[in-house]
């Protein structure tokens, strides 16, 4: 059985999380402060967003160097300390490698500036076409044109993202061992995990050609030698080590790919990320918008993955907040009239799932989007684009503020709510970003001394450790018509779990189905009335609840 199965990993932005001295920016040292409560809410690896040398044109996401830390977040001590820290705590640390393109301040780019050919060639160059239009017709995922002119040298260079991240080509060998080189140094200070950034489009064909849809994406995303490139990573690198955590992020991705990721048998990676469940309030796909999510969808996917993943032994990366999204809170719930209730339901929705569950900072407590009210109370560049593009098309002011509310990637930035004091104890001095207004009311030290948000988590990562059903069960979606419950049973070795996870305030009553009704069942766990299982069962606002059940061990054989 694998390890990471029954582990849950807790996500770390490090810049928002605690600073330790007074600059307003979270540090590492910071962190090791906050370890103690991480281990009482019961985690077992700590994620954490990018911390080495950058310019934070994209936040970290541009490096340029990969094996020093940014004074910005402390020194190589510091992180040293964090290993022995957490390890004293039986936790473990995944860190966050970008390795699909670097910052253009990164040495090697500076180097190939320069003229050194070597490094010219760890880079995407190209000759404009004939016309003197860019190589090809590629979009960039932050807008514009993927091209950019090298230097003076009449050739461009790919930037599938900012202008500032230079995509590197894995095509060539050096590239790929100098990459191998980083993670191998990280696994020599001990770090048991590793997420990788977008690493699903670092297989870009040879002969670059123009996309026929003008953006571009189908041709490098997903390319069959991106499995080679990463099976290659794992053989060189964390491969040889034992109980090494691994997952992709991956952009726009398969189910089908999902599982050639994910099997074991590949031996590429532990588990994926996939979006496509955090689109389901994108009007006709696009992001700036402001529309009620899809339930349906957001069911219809969820399960898709959940059964097409199980039956091809592939593994999920289980969430519904990160860095880059809004809080889940106020996305499917209702945080100003069923606060507690709408935080517990998203918990077991996901926790209960097959596949290891990521809790991002704050979501413990129910931290919600931050509702800034002007355009200067936001950082995130890809906001600030967005805003503009919004004016461009004509839209007032008043209405592009109620979009970026909803979809801003700050929402999830704002700084973690320790204490109702100044800056929710997050700094002493300049939080490099505000804090949401509600500080006072949703903090740590409040929610641990009153709340039932904290407990619940930590009784949801208490039972995965303990109940294989949970752990290592199949998954089978039930009742998938359901207007306003989603439904599915996990099953492992005689075992059987059903869960009913109602996403609406007007309470509704559900006929179960006969097969469930036949045999003892008990409550396991939920956010209502602890009840007994029966035919016709009323759910309320957002509730949620689970029943377990022993099947005959005959049954399970024949089954």
């Amino acid at each position: 059985m694998s390890t990471f199965h029954e582990k849950v990993v807790y996500q770390i932005y490090p810049k928002s999380f605690k600073d330790s001295n007074g600059d307003g920016v979270g540090d590492l040292k910071g962190i090791i402060e906050k370890i103690p409560y991480l281990a009482d809410l019961g985690v077992d690896v700590l994620w954490i967003n990018p911390f080495f040398i950058s310019p934070q044109k994209d936040n970290g996401y541009d490096i340029a160097n990969y094996v020093e830390i940014d004074p910005l977040f402390g020194t190589m001590e510091d992180f040293e300390e964090l290993i022995a820290v957490t390890h004293k705590y039986k936790m473990e640390i995944m860190l966050d490698m970008v390795l699909n393109h670097t910052s253009i301040e990164h040495d090697w780019f500076q180097r190939a500036l320069k003229g050194e050919k070597k490094y010219q060639d760890y880079y995407i160059l190209r000759e404009p076409k004939a016309d003197g239009s860019h190589p090809t017709n590629w979009v960039s995922k932050f807008g514009g044109p993927a091209w950019a002119p090298f230097a003076d040298t009449g050739k461009e260079y790919l930037h599938l993202y900012d202008v500032s991240q230079a995509d590197l080509d894995w095509r060539n060998p050096d590239v790929r061992k100098e990459l191998f080189n980083v993670v191998n140094f990280w696994l020599e200070k001990g770090v048991k995990g590793f997420r990788f950034d977008v690493i699903n489009v670092i297989g870009k064909d040879e002969v670059l050609i123009d996309a026929e849809d003008g953006i571009g994406k189908s041709l490098y995303t997903d390319r069959p030698i991106a499995h080679e490139f990463i099976h290659e990573m794992n053989q060189e690198s964390y491969g040889r080590y034992p109980n090494i955590m691994t997952v992709g992020e991956m952009s726009s991705t398969t189910i089908e790919n999902g599982i050639a990721y994910s099997n074991p048998e590949n031996e590429e990676l532990s588990m994926v990320f996939s979006f496509h469940h955090l689109k389901v309030d994108y009007l006709d796909g696009e992001k700036w918008s402001k529309t009620p999510f899809d339930f349906m969808e957001l069911k219809e996917l969820l399960n898709d993955w959940q059964e097409g993943m199980s039956k091809g032994n592939g593994w999920n990366a289980l969430f519904f907040n990160n860095h880059d999204q809004p809080r889940a809170i106020s996305r499917f719930g209702d945080p100003v009239n069923h606060f507690e209730d709408s935080a517990k339901l998203l918990a077991q929705t996901i926790h209960l799932l097959r596949g290891t569950p990521y809790v991002f900072q704050g979501e413990e407590l129910g931290m919600t989007n931050p509702e800034f009210q002007e355009i200067t109370d936001y950082v995130d560049v890809e906001t600030h684009n967005a805003y503009k593009e919004l004016q461009e098309k004509g839209l007032p002011h008043e209405e592009i503020m109620e979009i970026i509310k909803e979809k801003s990637r700050d929402n999830s930035r704002t700084p973690m709510q320790w204490t109702h004091e100044k800056n929710g104890g997050f700094t002493t001095g300049e939080p490099w970003i505000k804090l949401a207004e509600n500080y006072h009311e949703i903090n740590v030290e409040k929610e641990r001394n009153e709340g039932t948000i904290f407990n619940f988590y930590k009784k949801l990562i208490q039972l995965r450790k303990e109940m294989p059903v949970i752990s290592e069960g199949n998954y089978r979606g039930i009742m998938m018509e359901h207007p306003s419950v989603y439904s599915y049973v996990r099953e492992h070795e005689g075992e059987q779990l059903l869960v009913l996870n109602h996403f609406y305030a007007e309470p509704v009553t559900i006929e179960i189905p006969e097969e469930f009704l036949t045999r003892p069942s008990q409550y396991l766990i939920g956010n209502g009335t602890k009840r007994a299982l029966t035919a016709s069962l009323e759910l309320g606002p957002y509730e949620t609840i689970a029943f377990y059940f022993e099947v005959d061990k005959k049954e399970a054989k024949n089954s």
